[in-house]
């Protein structure tokens, strides 16, 4: 028995009819999830294309490039280009906010996006993402400056995230709870195959690099501890520890079963902010998180309320189910 599944572009036209939703914002998500399939599409063909290997650039973080990771960026550039209203692209691979109006005004959107998240697991054949978000503006913009696109992540309309695995998943939020879509191979057709996604207030898994133990604060040292005694402990329950290296691959999991992510500011990196970046990794990441119930914080204030102060801002990361963020906070607060 084959199971009707609803198809991007009419949950897209649904929700347009229903909620509003603007009609270039759905040629732009669909522009998105193009670039998605092509880019599921030269990963899972990169072994015979040789493009698996590093470049011989970095870019503006220090890292090195991986050939997909600018493959992978010139898609998105391209696609996302399309839609007449998109005034700005602001990307982890490129230095500067690149701007593709010379007179950008309210309503134009600003498209934020991590092209190649993972990408360290290509070689190992783990899963990759892409990351992405729009920001409507809400006035002209007189002066093309890196500094206008430093926006808050409450100001977003659009995020979500691609995860190319087994399958290529595409997830996203217009801010009507979290849809969860599966590109169907041999049809270019993204489906909808986890409707609503919710995350449960608790849970009994948590994700973190134990490598970097030596360089956590005592809060989190604190958290992981209580998670590590299980029953005995004070949490009173046994908890399983997992880490992938990418951060899509990790959020996808809590989505789907429940679950605590934490990249915290540690001493060895709290001289840039901490790992993950604000603007195209944590806010996208967050503003899905808590459409699907969950909360994300620094630890010490909500992610969505920071004021970015560059475009490649880095940041604390803890997200995921509601209460384990609340409790990490708590402890956070003791300190105060």
């Amino acid at each position: 028995m084959t199971l009707e599944h609803t198809t991007l572009r009419k949950y897209l036209l649904q929700m347009q009819k229903e909620h509003g939703l603007d009609q270039d914002l759905t040629l732009l998500v669909e522009d998105i999830a193009t670039s998605c399939r092509i880019i599921s599409h030269q990963i899972r063909n990169g072994p015979f294309l040789d493009i698996l290997g590093a470049t011989e650039t970095s870019n503006i973080q220090g890292e090195t490039q991986k050939q997909l990771d600018v493959i992978a960026n010139d898609v998105f550039l391209s696609h996302c280009s399309n839609c007449q209203r998109v005034a700005a692209l602001v990307s982890e691979e490129m230095d500067d906010v690149i701007w593709l109006k010379e007179t950008p005004k309210a309503g134009d959107y600003l498209v934020y996006f991590d092209p190649l998240d993972g990408s360290s697991n290509l070689n190992v054949n783990l899963s990759v993402g892409s990351i992405f978000s729009v920001v409507e503006l809400e006035q002209d913009i007189e002066t093309l400056t890196n500094e206008v696109v430093l926006l808050k992540g409450t100001k977003q309309v659009f995020a979500g995230y691609s995860l190319y695995g087994p399958s290529t998943s595409l997830v996203f939020s217009t801010g009507k709870g979290v849809q969860g879509f599966t590109h169907k191979m041999g049809t270019g057709e993204f489906l909808l195959t986890f409707p609503d996604m919710c995350l449960p207030d608790s849970t009994e898994e948590f994700a973190i690099n134990a490598s970097r133990w030596r360089h956590w604060d005592e809060t989190i040292r604190r958290y992981v501890e209580e998670c590590i005694k299980g029953e005995n402990g004070p949490r009173q329950k046994s908890f399983n520890m997992r880490w992938t290296a990418s951060m899509v691959a990790e959020i996808h999991r809590i989505l789907t079963r429940g679950g605590v992510f934490l990249y915290p500011v540690d001493a060895e990196n709290e001289q840039t902010g901490g790992k993950l970046r604000l603007l195209y990794e944590a806010n996208p990441m967050s503003f899905i998180v808590e459409q699907a119930g969950g909360r994300a914080s620094t630890g010490r204030e909500r992610i969505l309320g920071v004021q970015p102060q560059s475009h490649h801002q880095r940041i604390s990361v803890i997200m995921g189910c509601r209460n384990e963020v609340e409790l990490i906070e708590s402890y956070y607060a003791e300190q105060t």
